[in-house]
């Protein structure tokens, strides 16, 4: 990322009654995203902006602590992305994070403590060139399949999906459906014993469980693409 003068520091005029706000959404989330990319606390952040705005040479003013603080809680991320020229290969998978937990000396020390919480992130890659097209942070008692069709509200309807790719845990009805919906090719590895089930939404399921019964699930992972992809 850099400073330039084509950025929108300043927010764009709202045409609602009041004072409009100082800072844009672009500029929060900037000094927020410096603040992640170098581990720093927010005071520090704030200094090291000041900094790049004067070597930039640009007439422009940090935003302060408070005003950093604050609108971080209901800041509108924008993720920046490239539409793909051709269908679209998505990659959907989720990951753990930890928000409330006890330092290791502590834990060795005393032994954990039952307050430690985690918040599960699903994301959606764009397989050609692994941007970050979805993301949905839930709690970890929610499945990784019910999220999908959340996932796929983020792609916008004029881009064409051509496959969606998943581990064997979006082998779910609300998966196949979705998809369905979206005219989307699933490549998810059905599980082991599944049955065969009526309906136009699971044929790419029931061609996978074909293919795997006659000729093995790794020639269905080599046929389907999904040791490439996943």
């Amino acid at each position: 990322m850099w400073f330039e003068s084509g950025m929108q520091w300043q927010p764009a005029a709202s045409g609602k009654r009041g004072r409009r706000q100082s800072y844009s959404d672009s500029a929060i989330q900037c000094c927020l995203t410096l603040k992640v990319l170098f581990n720093l606390a927010l005071r520090q952040t704030i200094g090291l902006v000041e900094s790049l705005i004067k070597l930039s040479g640009l007439p422009w003013k940090a935003p302060n602590f408070s005003t950093v603080c604050r609108r971080q809680k209901d800041l509108d991320v924008q993720v920046h992305y490239m539409p793909s020229k051709e269908g679209l290969h998505l990659l959907v998978d989720s990951t753990g994070m930890k928000f409330l937990s006890e330092v290791e000396w502590k834990t060795k020390k005393h032994g954990s403590e039952r307050r430690r919480q985690w918040r599960k992130v699903h994301t959606g890659i764009d397989a050609s060139n692994l941007q970050i097209r979805a993301i949905v942070v839930t709690t970890n008692e929610v499945g990784d399949s019910p999220v999908v069709p959340q996932l796929l509200q983020q792609i916008p309807d004029n881009e064409p999906i051509d496959t969606l790719t998943g581990d064997g845990a979006y082998d779910t009805e609300a998966v196949y459906q979705a998809c369905h919906d979206r005219q989307i090719m699933p490549v998810v590895p059905p599980r082991k014993r599944a049955q065969l089930r009526k309906g136009v939404a699971y044929a790419a399921r029931n061609e996978a469980i074909k293919t795997c019964r006659r000729l093995g699930r790794s020639v269905w992972n080599e046929w389907s693409g999904y040791h490439r992809m996943y």
